[in-house]
């Protein structure tokens, strides 16, 4: 049988693209399947240990803010006995299965992101130059380094402030918090995914800037925009509270300057190349 040869990028009509990016997708959606058929099995883990993680009072996340707000003399961020006084129900005759399956598949996207990007690299690397397409396997690793970093951030600190937060909220005594298994999860997974893609930013940069859509004079001019729109993401993804925004508002702002030496670097670089281009030519 005849074996299949590989077009030419140069050659492939926009079908041809479409095609190839099609095969990305199916075979990045079956390792998210597979993964998440394995989290599937192992399911009692997943929810006992560490998605109904952060709802537990000793959770460690509780311990270290404790000791934080203890060390500034502040009376805020220990849990006691009753400020995690809740319940976590299911409403629906299919709700856990629901819940189980889904939860399977979000986690088989966050550990498969480092291949999701691997088939990402390959398919965007045959428009790129020889010497870009050395970098691969950094690119890979700093950005599944980063998603990894903030998948943890939203985990540790935006999910259980929020829960924490929510949980001890009253309006009445009258009111018991029960709360729906889809809600609970619902946070926990947007708190982990938002943070995840939130730290990637320096990647978005580089490439922003590497087809030139950004600069660094223009991420310095707009600092104090950039600072009012990270103040509104913290304040989306966190609830309502001013210690919790500035938590969040921190590490988003300090990638944001990280951000800036990003696009310095590599506009910088672009300019060396054209000059060495047109010192050839």
């Amino acid at each position: 049988m005849a074996k299949k040869v590989k077009k030419n990028p140069d050659e492939m009509s926009f079908l041809d693209h479409l095609e190839e990016l099609r095969w990305h997708l199916i075979r990045s959606t079956i390792a998210i399947v597979v993964i998440g058929i394995i989290v599937f099995v192992f399911r009692r883990f997943l929810f006992d240990v560490i998605i109904f993680g952060p709802s537990y009072p000793d959770f460690i996340s509780y311990d270290v803010l404790c000791r934080i707000s203890t060390f500034f003399g502040l009376d805020k961020g220990c849990i006691g006995d009753g400020d995690m006084d809740f319940i976590i129900q299911s409403r629906k005759v299919a709700g856990q299965f629901s819940v189980a399956i889904w939860t399977s598949i979000t986690a088989g996207f966050i550990i498969g992101f480092p291949y999701i990007l691997y088939e990402f690299w390959r398919f965007i690397s045959p428009g790129l130059y020889e010497n870009e397409r050395k970098y691969s396997k950094g690119f890979i690793f700093v950005a599944s380094f980063l998603f990894f970093l903030g998948v943890l951030f939203g985990y540790f600190v935006i999910a259980p402030l929020s829960i924490n937060f929510l949980a001890s909220f009253s309006i009445s005594e009258v009111v018991s918090n029960e709360f729906d298994i889809d809600s609970y999860i619902g946070l926990v997974r947007a708190s982990i995914l938002a943070a995840g893609l939130i730290f990637e930013l320096p990647i978005i940069v580089f490439f922003l800037s590497k087809i030139g859509l950004i600069t660094p004079e223009f991420m310095r001019k707009n600092r104090k925009y950039a600072l009012v729109l990270v103040l509104v993401t913290a304040a989306i993804i966190t609830p309502p509270d001013i210690s919790t925004q500035v938590i969040v508002a921190i590490p988003i702002l300090i990638l944001y300057e990280v951000s800036i030496y990003i696009s310095r670097f590599v506009v910088r670089r672009e300019e060396k190349r054209l000059k060495r281009q047109q010192a050839s030519q």
